[in-house]
């Protein structure tokens, strides 16, 4: 919902408006399991037989950072219906964004994989995300998100912080709620706490966000940073995950 004192750019707003998922990202108790097909951060993922786990560059198992089944989630138009999405990262090598994984799964085979043994405590120590999380989904309307190249919008003339500047705190805060663009999320706008990699390069000008994981109590990338994965909307369309990359800065 639109803040009173936001009105007068309602429309201009309105221009902007899209739908997202909000995740709700709760660590699980100790007498908690998750099934291998639910969704999660970090845990066991769901692997059929007929899959290698996945590795790191240097042979070690990669973490199951995240794990989205859709068919848990509300309908986003042009993302996957069902079907079961996975970020794997490396255990040591994460930070350098270029040493991760991701599969999509379109059917969800009564034969799976069940034994992680192999997954030892070692490997999570330098994980962003210190323990599993069982996840739920809420469709929301996003009018923007100021650290997103995408929300070019003025206000009166004003960039969005020079405009905050003459906002009361409780006025800052409500507009931050709408137009920050933090959070967990499926789809929607982008937050970076440095600035958008989309606005620097031409061939991602088009990417949109697949998935975030924001800082919580128990996720942090970095310094109080954030985790992005983007892909093409054509690709998204065609669930064709292939071309979906990583992205992650911190303060």
């Amino acid at each position: 919902m639109i803040p009173k004192f936001l009105e007068e750019f309602k429309d201009k707003l309105e221009n902007f408006k899209i739908e997202s998922i909000k995740i709700k990202a709760t660590p699980i108790s100790e007498e908690e399991n998750l099934t291998f097909t639910q969704s999660k951060f970090l845990g066991k993922p769901y692997l059929p037989t007929s899959i290698d786990y996945p590795k790191d560059k240097i042979g070690n198992p990669m973490i199951l950072l995240a794990q989205i089944n859709f068919a848990e989630t509300p309908h986003l138009e042009n993302y996957p219906s069902d079907g079961i999405l996975q970020f794997f990262i490396s255990s040591t090598e994460w930070y350098d964004m270029d040493d991760y994984k991701i599969l999509f799964h379109p059917i969800i085979e009564n034969e799976y994989q069940t034994d992680f043994s192999f997954l030892t405590e070692k490997l999570y120590e330098e994980s962003p995300v210190y323990c599993e999380h069982k996840l739920a989904f809420e469709k929301v309307i996003e009018y923007g998100g100021y650290e997103d190249f995408r929300f070019d919008m003025d206000f009166n003339g004003d960039s969005y912080y020079d405009y905050q500047e003459k906002l009361t705190d409780e006025q800052k805060t409500e507009m931050d709620n709408i137009l920050d663009g933090t959070g967990h999320k499926i789809g929607g706008y982008a937050f970076f706490t440095q600035s958008d990699p989309r606005d620097y390069n031409n061939n991602q000008k088009d990417e949109i966000l697949l998935l975030q994981i924001d800082t919580d109590e128990q996720i942090m990338f970095g310094d109080s940073g954030v985790g992005n994965l983007f892909i093409n909307p054509k690709s998204l369309k065609e669930k064709d995950f292939s071309q979906a990359w990583f992205n992650w800065d911190c303060c």
